[in-house]
């Protein structure tokens, strides 16, 4: 299927996926430095942005992979740099063990989590959808001063007032909006990140201030389990750290599809 995406600039192929709930535009604090060195290729994945929902068939990380190579492949790259955030990082993963992959760069992914720490995140990013669908008709006036941006997006961001007005309105019109929302959620939450490593150079950065997805326990898994990958703290940063840090999360993705 068609993918809505955003491309820009010229170098190696780097392919950059959302996480649930989002969108393209979820990268565009770093799309400049990014697009100097690379060619920068940012999707919505089916159900979310301007992608319209996918086939019937419930979505699973593995699947959404293939689906995302595929998009790939019809674009000109059969292997890519890709780098993803959240749902996004696990799909990041899954090319990377299916040999699709030049590097992986996760921002961090899912599932390393607990049963527990699911149904916690999975409550909590219900409960922020719920917030969405109330406030996106006023979504502007809702983001318009820094304590306002802390209140409604602290739980995805670790610096919510670095967040424009305008960048926080459309995200959480997008949140709200997504048809692909729960069928996203699930897939997240059932995927495992135990397996066999990807095979290419791996990079896994969290932030320190990640809420969601706690930094300390699910980085400590993400150590153990993949130990041959390079694991960074993003000091600052939340659960979507694009915003929060720019120049340095730009860093790590440069970094990290330089091989």
């Amino acid at each position: 299927m068609r993918l809505n995406h955003h491309r820009v600039g010229e170098g190696a192929p780097l392919v950059l996926v959302h996480g649930l709930g989002a969108g393209w535009r979820m990268w565009e604090p770093v799309l400049d430095r990014l697009a100097a060195r690379r060619e920068v290729i940012a999707i919505d994945l089916p159900g979310f942005g301007a992608s319209l929902p996918g086939p019937s068939v419930p979505p699973t990380v593995g699947r959404l992979a293939e689906l995302v190579a595929a998009f790939a492949a019809g674009v000109g790259h059969e292997r890519f740099h890709v780098a993803g955030n959240a749902l996004g990082g696990g799909i990041a993963l899954e090319l990377g063990r299916a040999g699709r992959a030049l590097s992986v760069c996760a921002l961090p992914p899912v599932g390393f989590a607990t049963r527990r720490e699911r149904a916690v995140a999975g409550a909590s990013l219900r409960a922020t959808r719920a917030l969405a669908r109330l406030l996106a008709p006023v979504a502007r006036t809702a983001l318009g001063g820094p304590g306002r941006r802390t209140a409604v997006l602290g739980q995805l961001t670790g610096r919510p007032w670095r967040v424009p007005p305008a960048a926080g309105a459309d995200a959480l019109r997008g949140l709200a909006g997504a048809p692909g929302f729960e069928g996203g959620l699930r897939a997240g939450a059932s995927y495992r990140a135990a397996g066999p490593p990807p095979a290419c150079p791996t990079t896994i950065a969290w932030g320190e201030r990640d809420r969601l997805a706690p930094y300390r326990r699910q980085s400590a898994r993400a150590r153990g389990l993949l130990p041959q990958a390079r694991h960074l703290t993003l000091p600052g940063c939340g659960h979507v750290p694009t915003w929060d840090d720019p120049v340095r999360i730009a860093g790590v993705l440069l970094e990290a599809s330089a091989a």
